[in-house]
């Protein structure tokens, strides 16, 4: 027998259908010669500092630092400890003699599976099944094209070094900075360079000075000419009342075809940012439809960091692009042209994301509106990368008017070419205005008028212009063609963004995305090389030359090891400049009447949400800290009031007080 473990239930189905196991048993399905199994996402994770037994369960102090495990120790995952035995005892069965590693295949599958693999003590061979579709053929191919598990070991190195990395930064720094400033902080490896990058955006946007500036504007028959920027207003007064009655000489006209080449396929990066400017999903909305997508085999893997097919593919995308016209009524009018986006050295473990043949059987119209709005993005993407480009006529002229030059822009589409296929945010603005035909020494007459302008200040971060900002961040110039650097990884993105949020260092208002108070706080106190976004970045590559077999997964945790342990040492002593001791920044959790943060403020818990939900007494009796957090978590609690024991439900019941409705803990064992 061979067992095929899967990351998903959903994955293993596939799988099952393909090689023809049809058994269904709890936890597994088995047939022809095959078990497949699956992993529910993490079954085995690392042991978090309180669970060693060497000191660090106590009460946080400097005294602990720096925790670095001499060997690192894994646990199994309580949730899933049930699904974790199954495989084990599927690993150690008999008649298993070959084991196929299923996971997702990039570096936090392999993790996955490894995990597991070892906490099961399983010593049989292993091969690993590279995938990048669920579809039938492409998962047959890869059956027959699959390597030995040893092949993909600096992956797992790569996958492993950064989860230490996290370990190691975030549990140090978290413990370090907290007792330092008197409050509960987290710092991560990626998640504080990201917030630094947040609070720098808010506070050029909070202290932007706007510059009036003018410039003298002489209208035209259907057109504006208009003077060079002027910061004087007396300047332009004088310009404009030197110009008046005075004729209008056209000097020179410039014209040029331009070309806009077609757009590369998605990455999930850019995936999520457009998908948040034409529809406003959030990063990890946007991954959890595309992952859906995937698992209906209907989007290849979403968890690339390429834009680019492989050789081989060209067949195969012509072909799912002549569907997506049929099926998605697209009205193709152009012959596709896709050897622009083929690059074998641009695809190292999977190639951009497309859509597949699926989309010809699968009852589209029945897709949730979040998972067709993706779809119909990453069909669009390819139609638009295998069209023509996009040409236009800039034009531009110039006229003297006493003795000042006066110029107008006017721009002329040729051939809409794949700009006809893209798809356009609700907030993009057509910029196609077309000039006159003017002829040099053409006299022309127009009324002068001053124009007032005003320097713009830098936008809010949206999830959009924060995600290209992370993955651009600690270059000093950015090549299209070049590696990226840049803060966590596609696939990790979203779950950083998300990490800030819920941990109320950030907030969406709308789309933007801005420091919340406890943001700023946190930034200011925290020294640069733990906000550094370059030094971030630094590691980051490090990371992805583990995975290529060109730097030692040894050499890069030495050096994370001694910037942790510098780190300790220079920071190792209490700082009252401000404190995170009063508790206004402690969350406990999230209101079950609204859902807003529940925070410890002057007068104890309170709903962020002011929506009448009050968290911290029930009918009179002041809850503690561990009761609040309790019932915010789904638990029961109970307290004694006149010798009678009343039990608290984690359950939200409206009250009527004085004519308003307020809401309150269910309780039970009092009369009301």
């Amino acid at each position: 027998m061979i067992l095929i473990l899967a990351e998903k239930p959903s994955v293993g189905r596939a799988l099952s259908s393909v090689v023809g196991a049809n058994k269904t048993s709890k936890g597994y399905i088995e047939g022809s010669g095959y078990i497949v199994s699956w992993c529910v996402g993490h079954l085995v994770g690392l042991k978090n500092p309180n669970e060693y037994g060497c000191g660090w369960e106590q009460k946080w102090s400097f005294s602990q630092l720096p925790m670095i495990p001499e060997k690192w120790q894994f646990k199994v995952t309580e949730s899933t400890k049930e699904q974790f035995g199954i495989v084990k005892a599927l690993m150690g069965r008999d008649d298993v003699s070959e084991i196929i590693c299923a996971t997702d295949a990039d570096r936090e599958g392999e993790c996955i599976f490894r995990y597991v693999y070892n906490m099961a003590r399983c010593r049989k061979p292993v091969k690993r099944l590279w995938v990048s579709s669920l579809e039938e053929s492409a998962i047959r191919q890869a059956l027959n094209s699959m390597k030995p598990m040893s092949d993909y070991d600096n992956l797992f190195y790569a996958g492993f070094s950064r989860a230490k990395a996290d370990w190691i930064v975030g549990m140090n720094g978290s413990r370090l900075f907290s007792c330092r400033y008197g409050g509960k902080l987290n710092i991560g490896r990626v998640q504080t360079p990201t917030l630094a990058m947040l609070v720098k955006r808010d506070y050029d946007v909070k202290h932007f000075v706007k510059q009036k500036y003018f410039t003298a504007d002489i209208a035209c028959d259907g057109f504006t000419l208009s003077s060079a920027r002027i910061d004087d207003e007396n300047a332009v007064n004088d310009l404009i009342s030197s110009c008046a009655g005075k004729p209008v000489t056209v000097k020179a006209g410039k014209k040029e075809v331009k070309t806009v080449n077609a757009p590369k396929l998605y990455d999930l990066t850019t995936l999520q940012r457009e998908a948040n400017k034409t529809h406003g999903y959030t990063a990890q909305q946007t991954l959890d439809y595309t992952q859906n997508l995937y698992e209906k085999k209907l989007v290849t893997y979403p968890r690339t960091d390429s834009q680019y097919l492989s050789d081989d593919m060209e067949q195969t995308a012509l072909d799912v692009l002549r569907l997506c016209n049929t099926y998605l009524g697209f009205n193709m009018v152009y012959t596709p042209e896709l050897r622009k986006v083929i690059n074998n050295k641009k695809v190292t473990g999977h190639h951009a994301i497309i859509p597949t043949s699926g989309i010809a059987t699968a009852d589209l119209d029945g897709l949730p509106a979040g998972e067709k709005n993706i779809l119909v993005l990453v069909a669009k993407k390819l139609m638009c990368a295998s069209a023509p480009a996009h040409k236009y006529e800039s034009v531009k002229v110039t006229a003297e008017c006493g003795g000042t030059a006066f110029s107008a822009n006017g721009k002329t589409v040729l051939d809409m070419g794949w700009k006809r296929y893209a798809v356009k945010s609700a907030d993009e603005k057509e910029d196609d205005k077309s000039l006159p035909v003017l002829t040099e020494g053409q006299v022309l007459t127009g009324s002068l008028s001053k124009g007032e302008h005003f320097t713009s200040p830098p936008k809010p971060y949206t999830e959009d212009t924060l995600l290209s900002a992370m993955e651009h961040a600690g270059q000093d110039e950015y090549d299209e063609e070049s590696e990226k650097k840049g803060l966590g990884t596609p696939a990790t993105r979203a779950a950083v963004i998300e990490s800030l949020v819920k941990n109320g260092y950030a907030e969406r208002k709308g789309k933007q995305i801005i420091p919340t108070e406890r943001g700023i706080d946190l930034v200011s106190v925290v020294p640069e090389e733990v906000k550094s976004a370059k030094l971030t970045a630094e590691w980051k590559m490090k990371l992805q030359n583990i995975e290529h077999g060109q730097y030692s997964a040894d050499s890069f945790m030495s050096e994370i090891e001694q910037n942790v342990r510098e780190m300790c040492s220079k920071y190792g002593k209490s700082d009252n400049s401000i404190s995170f001791s009063d508790g206004k920044f402690e969350s406990a959790g999230r209101c079950p009447k609204c859902g807003a943060e529940v925070i410890n403020g002057k007068f104890g818990w309170y709903c962020k949400g002011k929506c009448g939900m009050n968290v911290a007494k029930v009918f009179g009796v002041t809850l503690s800290d561990a009761q609040v957090k309790g019932l915010l978590n789904g638990k029961s609690t109970s307290y004694m009031k006149n010798g009678r024991k009343t039990i608290v439900l984690p359950e939200v019941v409206p009250n009527e007080y004085q004519g308003k409705t307020y809401y309150n803990w269910k309780t039970e064992g009092k009369k009301k």
